[in-house]
């Protein structure tokens, strides 16, 4: 049986770099605990993990755990509009 998840949306501070590039700098929970983001590992297209998300995945590392951070890009009519952030949690049975 297939794990199955929730996604749990959170507030993400971010940069860019010149080319527009965005890399994800620190994690904040909705109580407001806050976790630095040490380094990106990885980044692509979250349908490479074989899921059915859109948008795009970070392999993240906080506290020298590897994590997943995604980015979910929406299709909103407003431009300020661009996307959310989420983190999955296991949903038990």
């Amino acid at each position: 049986m297939k794990q199955r998840y929730e996604r749990i949306y959170v507030n993400v501070d971010i940069t860019f770099d010149c080319t527009g590039y965005m890399y994800p700098k620190k994690i904040i929970w909705s109580d407001g605990r806050c976790f630095e983001i040490e380094d990106i590992r990885d980044f692509r297209p979250a349908s490479a993990l074989g899921s059915d998300y859109t948008g795009d995945c970070y392999t993240v590392v906080i506290r020298g755990e590897e994590k997943l951070l995604f980015f979910e890009k929406t299709h909103s009519v407003f431009a300020s509009s661009f996307g959310r952030w989420f983190v999955e949690r296991p949903v038990s049975a």
